[in-house]
């Protein structure tokens, strides 16, 4: 049988307190580690650490064309309401803009290893780029149709049949 170990004097955690400075009431504490955690980095950040509900059905690449409709929908509507019609209100170098951050950080969370943040990255860059879509005029069926035309084609073989420029 194992030694049971002391328990500690004191039951309730504490946490150093800056010089001169009160810690948070237990409710305001509460409050702000809420604000936090309902912050849309924080949920971002927490997304992949979620799991899965279980009367959800799974995930299928058929979720973007749903994605599509839905921004879709949302064009030339209220931008107080909508962050899709925020972001096409705002015109097509916002939106290659917030497509380019999000790119970035998706890079960034690949390069660093972090899979919970990348994947969570990796939506929101399909978010903004069905939104350049759609302020484009650019169907899904399209990019699917290019896809499965590239299929079963080497990329080295691809890239040989570009035609060549002669300045690069």
């Amino acid at each position: 049988m194992m030694p049971k170990s002391p328990k500690p004097k004191s039951a309730k955690p504490t946490a150093p307190k800056a010089a001169g400075k009160k810690a948070p009431a237990p409710r305001k504490a509460a409050k702000q580690a809420e604000k936090q955690i309902e912050s849309p980095r924080a949920r971002k950040k927490t997304a992949a650490l979620v799991a899965p509900v279980a009367d959800t059905p799974p995930a299928t690449p058929d979720v973007l064309d749903r994605l599509f409709a839905v921004v879709t929908s949302r064009k030339g509507t209220d931008p107080s309401v909508s962050h899709s019609a925020r972001l096409l209100s705002r015109g097509r170098r916002k939106i290659a803009q917030k497509f380019g951050e999000e790119a970035v950080e998706c890079l960034i969370e690949a390069v660093a290893g972090n899979t919970g943040e990348l994947v969570g990255e990796s939506a929101d860059v399909l978010y903004h780029l069905i939104v350049m879509w759609v302020d484009a005029g650019v169907q899904p069926a399209d990019v699917w149709a290019e896809l499965r035309r590239r299929e079963g084609t080497s990329g080295i073989a691809e890239k040989a049949a570009r035609p060549h420029d002669p300045l690069a």
